[in-house]
């Protein structure tokens, strides 16, 4: 089993969710991860274990606008 680094992980998670409308599979695609794992990593990100079919809680998604909103400010600045 490959293991990733924490950061790289954080970062997966984060432009996962930078991109509306895309899908877990298109963006473990780009990254050369596979899907599962990437679930995996939102899952946890959100306070979820693995495998909880659930959705994600109100704050993990104004944690994941505010990411998104960091990440727009960082890449218009480039």
């Amino acid at each position: 089993m490959k293991h990733y680094p924490a950061e790289f992980k954080a970062d997966a998670v984060a432009l996962y969710r930078s991109r509306p409308g895309v899908t877990i599979k298109s963006v473990a695609g780009d990254l050369g991860v596979n899907t599962e794992t990437l679930r995996n990593w939102i899952r946890a990100a959100d306070g979820r274990r693995p495998g909880a079919h659930s959705a994600p809680p109100a704050a993990s998604q104004a944690v994941g606008d505010a990411v998104q909103a960091e990440l727009g400010s960082v890449f218009k600045d480039h």
